[in-house]
């Protein structure tokens, strides 16, 4: 166990520290940045496992899953996904200080109007092997809307870091890069740039899915592996009170992917995508997060303050677990 006592912690980054002026040759640190959906907090973890806030979200507005959802990190930036009163949206902000005494700079709103609702934000954000940033975006409610491409509800997006639109996207001028989905808050990516992402289904299937650009994965007009024509089928699909799987990592050749009313991390081989094994079921509640150290290890995120869970005394807290 690292941390204890955070409060609905949604998403985990890490951020490279830069070099101390009186040891510019010295190992590089890497702070460990963890979000909080219903305060809007980003608090920074000490080496021993101490939270201390970093700064507020402005505009934060928590209800139902919706807050300060994922965050990533890249060049020295935050970057937030986030709940207002009228959207999601993706904001960017300048991180100053060294480990310690980091704050908040200046923020910049990469993406707004983001469809939202109390249900189904998504809420991922990550960046990719070719730099480009992706964002999960639920269909907010509205179904059919996952089937429009003309709509970013209940899509998996690509932007530059600057929120402009590669050329390269699959529709051109649009930051669309597959569609068809219900709810996915899971991303991560192979070592041969392979994307996967994690989602839940309504009452049926929730889904592994291998994203192909441009690809239709089915939503609302199919759930889990249903063979037909024009629709991409999970690799692996699972009960939701099994899965209703959240944030995903992938490290040693295998695919970690955190489950909440599962309350289990399942791990699916990479060279076997249709089979998978159990960690921690029912040892620590809700997991929400798990994300791939630098150093090597895997961090979990329990999620049992969150209104859902059972909390215990220590709630909630990051794990730290060998790959």
């Amino acid at each position: 166990m690292h941390a204890t006592g955070l409060d609905a912690p949604w998403s985990i980054a890490f951020l490279a520290a830069p070099a101390a002026p009186d040891a510019p040759d010295a190992p590089a640190q890497h702070i460990a940045l963890v979000s909080e959906r219903d305060s809007g907090r980003v608090l920074e973890l000490a080496e021993d496992g101490t939270a201390r806030e970093v700064g507020v979200i402005d505009g934060v507005v928590h209800r139902g899953e919706g807050g300060l959802l994922g965050i990533a990190v890249d060049d020295g930036s935050l970057y937030a996904y986030l709940t207002t009163a009228d959207d999601n949206r993706i904001v960017r902000y300048d991180l100053t200080g060294r480990p310690g005494s980091l704050a908040l700079g200046d923020a910049e709103t990469i993406l707004a109007g983001l469809p939202s609702a109390a249900n189904h934000n998504g809420g991922r954000i990550a960046f990719g092997p070719d730099g480009m940033l992706y964002a999960t975006v639920g269909d907010a409610g509205d179904r059919p809307a996952a089937q429009d491409v003309a709509s970013l509800a209940g899509k998996i997006l690509r932007l530059t870091p600057d929120g402009a639109v590669p050329d390269d996207n699959p529709f051109p001028g649009s930051p669309v890069y597959s569609y068809g989905h219900r709810n996915p808050q899971g991303l991560g990516w192979d070592g041969d740039g392979t994307l996967y992402a994690s989602e839940f289904g309504q009452d049926t299937w929730d889904e592994l899915n291998v994203i192909r650009p441009g690809g239709n994965y089915g939503w609302p007009e199919v759930e889990g592996i249903a063979g037909r024509d024009g629709y991409v089928d999970p690799v692996q699909q699972w009960a939701p009170a099994d899965a209703s799987p959240s944030g995903l990592a992938i490290a040693d050749g295998a695919i970690y992917v955190a489950n909440l009313r599962g309350q289990r991390l399942r791990v699916i081989p990479l060279d076997d995508l249709a089979s998978s094994t159990e960690r921690l079921v029912g040892e620590h509640g809700r997991l929400r997060d798990v994300a791939l150290a630098p150093d090597g290890t895997l961090w979990v995120l329990t999620n049992n303050t969150d209104g859902r869970g059972e909390p215990t005394g220590d709630d909630d807290r990051v794990l730290r677990l060998t790959p």
